[in-house]
């Protein structure tokens, strides 16, 4: 997930640069490629084959040609207003300050329902290895979400270095497995291609868009660079090329190696590995699978709770959250809502018999709204009729079109718009009934 003004959402945050200007393009690439890589694509493959088969992959590719404009006109915004508020900031340059609450509050309420399914694909990992099934992939989900919040809690934060390690690592998982198992793979595993129709690869994409949240992460980066201007394009550039590689190089090792079984895998990676190196290699992915959760989730809580404490502080949530919002502080009521809410949500999906993908769908449709929003606003803030201008425009129709392909499971994402508007509708009037008048927020943390 990614980081803006504090808050993570489904990827790795970003690391904080060490003087303000001083991020050199290796640097920011890095970090852009940190930012969407997360331990989301450990299952996506076997989530999305088991959707669409083989014809997965074109959902796969789907979402990396979608990357291009949609990473370009995040940085075609920061480029231009360089500053570390992302999306909500330019929304309410847009809309105004009730449209940027309602960004807040979609990544807010994404994080109790994306906790549960990151944890639970680590919870696959460590049941591969050891055994269980679904009581182990669950035990092991409930430890990470409340050891997550009492970390948070006890106010331990995992560095944007670390994090940014913790994205290498899987990088370079993802490499050494496309690079050992891709000989062991067979062109007769993609066929059928098809096999639940063409429909299914849009419900693939609408999950997928998990392993692609983040590139909004673009625009909080562009004041750090030396020349925003300059950088932040190429930088883009680069990390849309590198993210394009991993995904379906590994999308389509998966397809071709594991055949019909791509699907089925709850570990693909651990699969894939298996077939070059054998079982042992089980053991590792595993180890890696759960350290790359712990600090994906640790960024969940941490960004979601100053996140909670922020909007509390500027009346868009309920003022007893607020404590906490200050620089330095912890927001320990934020970080107490969403382990109760995360563990609720869990609990929902172990007595339903519930999969990762309804709560996946329910996360990412938070994430497909806020790039609606954000590529709207774009399309005000920009110079109309400017190729950065119509970059917004393929890329506003495109997250359109996914919001769509997220069917139902959208109706989360837009019903808390609606009870954002309620709330923000019920404090105003509030404050003209007291006699207080309405004051504007100072800012929307993401």
């Amino acid at each position: 997930m990614t980081t803006t003004e504090g808050l993570t959402t489904s990827r790795t945050p970003t690391a904080p640069t060490t003087r303000r200007g001083g991020l050199s393009l290796a640097q920011g690439t890095a970090l852009s490629v940190g930012a969407v890589l997360g331990t989301g694509v450990i299952t996506l493959p076997a989530l999305a084959a088991d959707l669409a088969g083989p014809a997965s992959l074109v959902a796969w590719g789907a979402l990396v040609v979608l990357s291009v404009p949609l990473a370009s006109t995040f940085a075609a915004l920061g480029a231009r207003y360089p500053g570390s508020g992302g999306v909500s900031t330019y929304v309410r340059q847009a809309f105004g300050d009730r449209a940027a609450a309602a960004v807040g509050w979609c990544f807010l309420f994404a994080v109790p329902v994306g906790a549960p399914p990151a944890s639970m694909m680590a919870g696959g990992y460590v049941a591969d290895v050891v055994g269980g099934g679904r009581a182990t992939a669950l035990g092991v989900a409930l430890a990470l979400i409340l050891g997550t919040a009492a970390m948070n809690i006890a106010g331990l934060r995992l560095s944007g270095r670390v994090q940014l390690g913790l994205a290498t690592v899987l990088a370079l998982l993802m490499t050494a497995t496309m690079a050992l198992a891709l000989p062991h793979g067979s062109t007769e595993s993609l066929t059928p291609f098809a096999p639940n129709g063409w429909g299914a690869v849009g419900s693939a994409a609408a999950v997928l868009v998990w392993g692609f949240a983040g590139w909004e992460a673009v625009a909080s980066l562009a004041g750090e660079y030396r020349d925003p201007r300059r950088d932040v394009p190429r930088a883009t550039a680069l990390a849309v090329t590198v993210v394009g590689v991993l995904y379906l190089g590994l999308a389509a090792t998966s397809i071709l190696v594991l055949g019909a079984d791509a699907g089925r895998s709850q570990a693909p990676l651990s699969d894939l590995l298996a077939i070059a190196l054998g079982d042992p290699a089980r053991v590792v992915t595993a180890v890696v699978a759960v350290l790359l959760t712990l600090g994906a989730m640790n960024a969940y809580f941490a960004g979601g709770s100053r996140l909670a404490a922020a909007l509390a502080h500027e009346g868009a949530l309920p003022g007893w959250l607020a404590p906490g919002a200050g620089v330095g502080e912890v927001p320990r009521r934020g970080v107490v809502v969403i382990g109760v809410a995360a563990t609720l949500s869990l609990l929902v999906t172990a007595v339903l018999g519930l999969g990762l993908t309804p709560l996946m769908l329910l996360a990412t449709g938070c994430f497909t709204l806020v790039y609606v929003l954000g590529t709207a606003s774009a399309l005000v803030l920009l110079p109309r009729w400017s190729t950065a201008w119509w970059t917004a425009a393929v890329a506003f129709v495109s997250v359109l079109g996914l919001l769509a392909a997220n069917g139902l499971h959208a109706l989360w994402a837009l019903g808390i718009v609606s009870l954002s508007l309620l709330h923000h509708r019920w404090r105003t009037s509030a404050r003209a009934s007291s006699g207080r008048g309405t004051t504007r927020p100072r800012s929307t943390s993401r």
